[in-house]
């Protein structure tokens, strides 16, 4: 089995995003960037996969600049076989890298389609569920857990009331959530290694996939400053500032 694992260049989390001061985006000038920490899950567990004679190759693919190439050779010194870059300088929405993905999964073939649930940039949430509409595939949703069967997948997903088991059949598209594994650092002599794996580029037009754009960011701001807190006396005058200052009650 083949598994496609799409993969994003985002913002490193643990950096302090900076609005731009036009409020047109957040600014990325020399900023840190790394693998979207959801995309490393589904990385990670795609490479377990592998390693337990379940999945016979793993092809990353990303869609974005000239340096998501950074992003996708982290991804093969964790592990991966190979990597696809669809460069384009666009901004792309969720709709076009679904279009995008579905384009290389025609191509590729693969029985498994296994991707973070969302990036932590844009939080959208949308990517995978367009990608299995798109392809008429079955979908599971922020899962937890995987089995591969004969000819299905066994997942559980965290829903609103606990754990929901689902056997879904081949081919599909997954989403990671946060619990499913937990990402390896990639060694070394792996990075080197990374540096020779085949990596191909290709651009929306070679896949026949337009990625204008079809939203518009009216602006963007940073949160509110959190007001400083204060002590109350008695559990009256909580109650009291509650409902007049608050007015959460």
């Amino acid at each position: 089995m083949k598994i496609l694992v799409p993969v994003k260049r985002v913002l490193d989390p643990y950096v302090k995003v900076r609005v731009k001061q036009d409020q047109s985006g957040v600014d990325l000038a020399n900023a840190k960037m790394a693998m979207n920490p959801f995309c490393e899950i589904a990385v990670e567990q795609a490479i377990r996969l592998k390693e337990a004679k379940q999945a016979s190759e793993i092809v990353l693919v990303s869609a974005g600049a000239q340096q998501a190439q950074e992003t996708l050779r982290t991804g093969l010194a964790m592990g991966a076989d190979r990597a696809i870059l669809i460069k384009s300088d666009s901004v792309l929405e969720p709709l076009a890298v679904a279009k995008l993905l579905k384009a290389v999964v025609e191509k590729e073939d693969p029985g498994l389609v296994l991707m973070g649930k969302q990036a932590v940039d844009d939080d959208n949430n949308q990517t995978g569920q367009m990608l299995a509409a798109l392809l008429g595939w079955p979908q599971g949703t922020f899962i937890s857990k995987i089995e591969v069967l004969d000819d299905a997948i066994q997942i559980t997903r965290e829903i609103d009331g606990g754990l929901e088991t689902l056997k879904l059949q081949r081919p599909a598209v997954l989403t990671a959530d946060l619990r499913l594994c937990e990402p390896r650092y990639a060694s070394l002599p792996n990075i080197m290694k990374a540096k020779k794996k085949p990596l191909d580029t290709m651009t929306p037009e070679d896949l026949g996939v337009s990625v204008e754009q079809r939203l518009t960011i009216q602006k963007v701001e940073e949160p509110p400053t959190r007001q400083a807190g204060i002590k109350v006396s008695s559990v009256a005058e909580l109650v009291e500032k509650l409902q007049k200052e608050a007015k959460v009650l």
